[in-house]
């Protein structure tokens, strides 16, 4: 059992880099993975990392000798894995990241429920709009939202998220409703800068995608802010509906231009692969399959 601790040890600074992300993915101290390493080292009487103030690198032995106990440490894992799933008991550490605002807003009261149905499972979530590599940072799963082209990963599909325009009551008494997407550049927009062309939003037009310039003097890089300011009659924004859904439903914003909203983009569970799929991460997905079958609880009703 020690030596697989030093060699979990030593794979965890290969991918990550350094002995303290390595630490901090098993949970303990750097000082404790630099003897974990040093110990494998002296065992096998062999150097596997070259050492400098600034970086570590693998040596060719310890290149070597990574690739092989990899697989060794996976096929053990999986091992264990496939035992307690016979068990039939749900339960472990979770690792799970998603997306900042459909995280906040749509997925915690989802995660809520899954943590009182399984007690047994600790839940550790990141919330953020990075795509964090899964393996490397030691998740277990992640929320996407969009079309994935990373084929290491096994896809879910949970939902759908529409792309909305939408503004305020106060604003559109004021400026006006435009009627077709050309007509919003005439309006002050408020831009969200997480979407990959900011300042270009994206609509059907008889069927055929169309493009239109937006100007505005607000930006925000987070969609919940940019639905406040919108609120605040600051102008026309268009974000994911599931953050503008509450605002919508309590009259706060108005929906525009309906009939030319883009494609909707798919809400995905998203996981390693491998041969025996953790039963912790098994039943999480099948929760929120069934937690967000159908059309969304946001867009219904408007």
């Amino acid at each position: 059992m020690q030596r697989l601790e030093c060699e979990r040890m030593f794979a965890a600074v290969m991918e990550t880099g350094s002995f303290a992300e390595a630490a901090r993915r098993l949970g303990t101290s750097s000082g404790q993975a630099s003897k974990l390493v040093s110990r494998l080292e002296a065992d096998l009487g062999v150097r596997l990392l070259n050492r400098t103030t600034r970086a570590l690198s693998p040596t060719e032995v310890g290149q070597a000798y990574y690739e092989r106990i990899r697989a060794v440490i996976d096929e053990l894992d999986a091992l264990g894995e496939a035992v307690k799933n016979r068990s039939g008991s749900v339960s472990g550490r979770l690792k799970l990241t998603a997306p900042l605002s459909f995280g906040t807003k749509q997925l915690v009261p989802a995660l809520v429920a899954f943590a009182s149905r399984y007690p047994d499972v600790s839940l550790e979530v990141a919330f953020s709009d990075r795509l964090a590599n899964l393996v490397d940072e030691g998740f277990d799963a992640a929320l996407r939202i969009g079309h994935q082209s990373d084929a290491s990963t096994v896809v879910r599909k949970l939902c759908e998220s529409r792309i909305v325009v939408v503004a305020s009551p106060a604003y559109l008494a004021t400026r006006g409703t435009p009627a077709t997407p050309q007509e919003l550049a005439a309006h002050d927009c408020v831009v969200d800068t997480n979407f990959k062309d900011r300042d270009t939003w994206h609509f059907l037009v008889a069927a055929k995608p169309v493009t239109v310039n937006v100007r505005g003097r607000i930006h925000l890089s987070n969609a919940d802010t940019c639905v406040a300011a919108a609120e605040a009659g600051l102008g026309i924004t268009q974000v994911p509906s599931f953050v503008a859904g509450d605002a919508i439903h309590a009259g706060r914003l108005m929906p525009l231009l309906r009939g030319y909203e883009p494609p909707a983009v798919p809400v995905q569970a998203v996981y390693p692969p491998g041969r025996h799929l953790a039963l912790k991460v098994r039943a999480l997905v099948d929760f929120l399959a069934e937690r967000f079958r159908g059309e969304p609880e946001w867009d219904k009703g408007w």
